[in-house]
């Protein structure tokens, strides 16, 4: 009977794997050898390489949602629950930094039903984000604004610490994510913004484009 804490090795050493050299260039072999079992023993756990990104990335995102829920609950006024949202976000792509750089770089190794499978679970978070700029802009907190377009540039700028992010760097995840929640609201709020009409959401968190 396959061990579970077999199965979270060979995750764990597949997304060191995956980080480092990416997921095209990492073989089963280097994931068994990393593992140390025999390539075979791989397939009891995981039918194939890409069924092994699959879970990593559909783990992350159920992780991120729960997460992000989690620290929302209780929270009052739109403005804090959006100070927290980001917070959330930036906090939990640095902390599980490789797990997120493979979300954003490997997308393209899924099978068509995986990958839509990991754009439905972007879709209902980035939801989350459109729900409270929403509710802040009907309360008049927030400036309005083009709702999608404006939760796809938080989440892209949020986003983007897990490519530059260093655990022994100069701040804290803490302060770094203090920042950010500074400069969003800030923007959010005085609705400083202008945004072209040949404007599209940059890669990286919605790669799929305005729905």
């Amino acid at each position: 009977m396959p061990s579970a804490n077999m199965k979270e090795t060979i995750k764990a050493v597949a997304i060191e794997l995956f980080a480092e050299k990416g997921y095209f260039a990492t073989s089963i072999s280097d994931i068994a050898r990393g593992s140390g079992i025999q390539k075979a023993s791989i397939y009891y756990h995981y039918p194939s390489k890409e069924e092994l990104l699959f879970h990593i990335l559909d783990t992350t995102m159920t992780d991120l949602i729960a997460y992000i829920q989690r620290n929302l609950t209780g929270v009052g006024d739109t403005e804090t629950r959006m100070r927290v949202a980001v917070r959330s976000h930036v906090r939990f792509h640095l902390e599980r930094q490789k797990e997120n750089f493979i979300a954003n770089a490997e997308m393209r190794g899924l099978t068509e039903d995986h990958y839509r499978d990991i754009v439905a679970e972007r879709d209902a978070y980035e939801r989350i984000f459109q729900s409270l700029i929403r509710e802040g802009a009907a309360a008049g907190v927030f400036a309005d604004g083009d709702v999608k377009i404006l939760s796809y540039a938080i989440l892209t700028i949020c986003t983007a610490g897990a490519a530059w992010f260093r655990p022994d760097g100069r701040l804290s995840i803490d302060a770094i994510a203090a920042i950010y929640e500074d400069f969003i609201l800030s923007g959010l709020k005085r609705g400083a913004y202008r945004i072209g009409a040949g404007f599209s959401p940059p890669l990286g968190f919605s790669a799929h484009g305005d729905r």
